[in-house]
């Protein structure tokens, strides 16, 4: 297994972390994140892990607005061998399952992954007890709502306070399970169940939803619908412009882990930045 306790983080140099995305699905959002079977998802995220990844996160169930759930059995059969695949291959990189089940998360787990991500802040009631199980890190993020729905029209009164205020009540639970607030991420949830204002908002607000000073902050802002909201770019295919640009303010903002789509472009933008910094 990997060391994953430095890769919750910041860099030394204070970038984040990069994170790659490895999707074994037939259709998450962005078409260039999918890996067709187990072989092309391990070449991935072999290739991420040259271009500088140091985490990579494998998800089975695409988790954009207005997706359908898939069974536990379809989500295992796609998630499982990919995660076994990659740790054989890359024995020292660290992975995520993205994964808002219980069942998934124990048999990633138990296959080769450091890191539980989940998309629905332990919405599962056995996602708890599989953390302290295994002892392992998880990322608790913030969603309004389910992926079928969450774009519904989403309110808030302030929507800074209200992430900031669930966050805290869901890695309140963890701590009191025995979790340390270092082996804890928060992630906002930019495009979970927000407008263009909560997203940029709550991208503003940086560090300052992380409910304890111990716990890690990831962003995923990777060619999301904002980006048509902001700049009017349909497909995803035209949004890594966008994508940079938030991910250039992310040192500012105190971010330890960044999950991309375009592992060697966020790996060159942040080189570029530090040497002129």
């Amino acid at each position: 297994m990997a060391d994953w306790r430095p890769m919750l983080n910041r860099r030394e140099d204070g970038f984040p972390r990069i994170m790659g995305v490895v999707n074994v699905t037939p259709d998450s959002f962005h078409s260039g994140s999918r890996s067709a079977d187990t072989k092309q998802a391990v070449a991935v995220a072999t290739r991420m892990a040259a271009d500088g990844a140091e985490w990579i996160d494998v998800g089975g169930e695409s988790t954009r607005p207005g997706a359908d759930s898939v069974s536990v059995e379809d989500e295992l059969a796609r998630v499982v061998p990919a995660i076994e695949g990659i740790r054989g291959e890359l024995p020292d990189i660290c992975i995520s399952v993205d994964t808002r089940r219980a069942a998934v998360a124990r048999r990633a787990l138990e296959f080769g992954a450091d890191m539980v991500n989940d998309v629905s802040g332990m919405g599962d009631p056995g996602m708890i007890d599989v953390v302290v199980e295994f002892r392992c890190p998880v990322c608790v993020m913030h969603m309004q709502g389910l992926p079928e729905n969450m774009q519904n029209n989403p309110k808030y009164g302030d929507v800074v306070d209200e992430v900031r205020s669930h966050l805290a009540e869901t890695t309140g639970r963890l701590v009191e399970a025995g979790v340390h607030p270092s082996h804890i991420v928060a992630d906002p949830g930019i495009g979970f169940g927000k407008t263009l204002d909560h997203n940029l908002a709550l991208l503003s607000s940086g560090r300052g939803i992380v409910p304890d000073k111990q716990m890690g902050l990831m962003w995923g802002v990777s060619r999301k619908i904002m980006f048509r909201d902001l700049l009017g770019r349909e497909s995803s295919e035209e949004r890594l412009a966008g994508t940079l640009g938030i991910a250039a303010v992310s040192m500012q903002k105190e971010v330890d882990i960044i999950r991309v789509h375009d592992v060697i472009e966020h790996s060159d933008a942040f080189s570029a930045m530090k040497a002129v910094r």
